[in-house]
């Protein structure tokens, strides 16, 4: 008998059409051009992007733009220090970007800019007929994502999303084993952003890195935004470094796909006694209501019977993690504990591996080809992976691996994770934003040589 499962996989997709890009685009593949580069916002992290194209020998930055002079002069400071050309400079203003859009030149364009600013920096730059990279996350609402998607089929330009986790070196290693089957058929899955935020959301700018208790107006970077969505808003507000490469693992959007979401919010305290803590009881922002729940939890099921656990954990003290789980018939990987167990080869009965060995033996084929040339790069190597995975879809006028249903598919988590806390915890329905397409597609994420 021939099950749903195995339709999909066998199902023949050559005549579908599922392609964003057209034919004249999709198969002109010059692998050694330049690609022309464009950065609309080089704040902190416009310039972790900025730094890793530099280095390049095959991307020319052409333009630079911000609102902000001081992250335009740190940006002019390392292209002097990489020796490349200066690229022309534009600081005019919230919608400046749109100058940098008028440059016939420019082939591609990283967007590292507030969140509210994704959606419609997106559309422009597509409509402009550029390539999009755009920093998390792309849409803030249900109907944001679908804009993104229309554009993006309308006009044929790819939009990849620069989720780096799903470039992290254990996480493609668990990747491959998941493809090889070891873990058996895969039943459930956790992920989430459990990242003690404190300091980057109050940021008083004495300190580039974090500090004090002040946001909006008298906040630097991140904080002079970001924290207002924690006023405002209560939901899982970062899903993606968490659902993109669980996702990946269980071909979402390309065999698979999310069919329901319900979340829950705990209380708010943290920020309030962070700023009590380190401002004084008397201080103006003690006075201010946060919205956002400490911890949000989010259950999404899937159309081929997985479970996916997600957790948003920012205003508590707290180490690190992103709180993988990867389980199966056969086995599972936590990357709290950093072990595996596999039913039948691991060393004792109920009794964990140490993860390294595991993931040493599968450790995925493009790190054992590029971990070199990652080596240096942020966040341990993934920001290189994801910047290069773009650039070369760039040159070889392709789609990108995480293309714009991956996108708007992951941002839409929190959109509707608001919707279901509102409603007091109910279920509510994923869109499908493939329309259908999903049943046909083949998962070939990092799977091509690389990206």
């Amino acid at each position: 008998m021939t099950t749903r499962r195995d339709f999909i996989k066998h199902a023949a997709i050559t005549g579908v059409g599922l392609s964003l890009l057209p034919d004249s685009i999709a198969f002109a593949k010059d692998k050694d051009q330049k690609v022309k580069l464009g950065f609309i916002g080089v704040g902190l992290r416009g310039q972790n992007h900025l730094e890793l194209a530099l280095r390049r020998s095959d991307i020319e930055v052409i333009a630079l733009c911000d609102i902000q002079q001081r992250m335009i002069d740190m940006s002019k400071e390392l292209v002097k220090q990489s020796g490349k050309p200066m690229p022309q400079i534009i600081l005019e203003g919230p919608y400046g970007y749109k100058k940098l859009l008028e440059i016939k030149d420019i082939d591609a364009v990283i967007i590292a800019t507030p969140w509210e600013w994704h959606t419609v920096m997106c559309i422009d730059t597509m409509n402009a007929k550029k390539y999009v990279g755009c920093e998390v996350i792309t849409g803030m609402s249900v109907e944001e994502c679908w804009e993104l998607v229309h554009t993006s089929e309308r006009t044929g330009m790819p939009l990849m999303m620069l989720e780096n986790v799903c470039y992290r070196r254990d996480v493609m290693a668990v990747l491959n084993m998941v493809r090889q089957n070891i873990f058996g058929e895969i039943v459930h899955l956790q992920g989430g952003y459990q990242h003690d935020l404190r300091e980057v959301k109050f940021n008083d700018g004495k300190n580039p890195y974090g500090g004090g208790v002040e946001f909006g107006e008298k906040g630097f970077s991140e904080a002079s935004w970001r924290t207002q969505h924690s006023v405002m808003r209560n939901g899982d507000l970062y899903p993606t470094h968490g659902i993109g490469p669980v996702a990946m693992m269980i071909d979402i959007n390309r065999g698979n796909r999310f069919i329901e979401l319900v979340s829950y919010s705990t209380k708010s305290r943290g920020l309030h006694e962070y700023i009590k803590k380190l401002g004084g009881e008397n201080h103006p922002n003690t006075k201010v209501e946060f919205k956002l729940g400490d911890i949000v939890t989010t259950m999404i099921k899937c159309a081929n019977g997985e479970t996916i656990f997600l957790q948003h954990d920012t205003n508590l003290p707290r180490p690190y993690s992103l709180g993988f789980r990867v389980q199966g018939t056969q086995g599972i990987w936590m990357d709290v504990n950093k072990s595996i167990y596999i039913e039948g080869q691991s060393k004792n009965p109920h009794q964990w591996d140490n993860a390294a060995e595991w993931l040493d033996k599968y450790d995925h084929p493009l790190w054992k080809k590029y971990g070199n040339d990652a080596a240096g790069a942020g966040h341990g190597g993934m920001d290189w992976f994801v910047l290069n995975a773009f650039i070369e879809a760039v040159k070889r006028k392709t789609n990108t691996p995480q293309d714009v249903y991956d996108a708007v598919t992951w941002s839409a988590i929190t959109p509707l994770s608001e919707s279901s806390i509102r409603l007091g915890g109910e279920t509510v329905e994923f869109p499908d934003f493939t329309q259908g397409k999903w049943m046909y597609r083949k998962n070939e994420f990092a799977l091509t040589d690389a990206y």
